[in-house]
């Protein structure tokens, strides 16, 4: 992840939106027994934070492909974002 994208992540002012996602009641009674043991304030944190691990872990891999890092250096070779996403846009139909 680019320092510029984690900073942005960090912020403690990000904007949220409501979800509504169907889990197993002990489960939940799980992560409300556990989430003040590992320091969270509630069960939600915690749900929270194993997301963003999970998909920080995801990320990191998928963006360490070999497609991924040509972009990265045609970018830096100043080949500009507009051609890159069309070439990719062109490769998919």
């Amino acid at each position: 992840m680019k320092m510029a994208e984690l900073k942005q992540r960090l912020r403690k002012d990000r904007p949220m939106t409501t979800v509504t996602l169907r889990m197993p009641e002990d489960v939940i009674e799980d992560l409300k027994r556990i989430a003040p043991l590992l320091g969270y304030s509630g069960y939600q944190p915690l749900i929270r934070a194993y997301i963003g691990q999970g998909l920080r872990a995801d990320l990191e891999r998928l963006e360490d492909t070999p497609i991924a890092r040509l972009l990265d250096n045609l970018k830096a070779q100043g080949v500009p974002e507009e051609t890159l996403v069309k070439a990719l846009a062109d490769l998919s139909a």
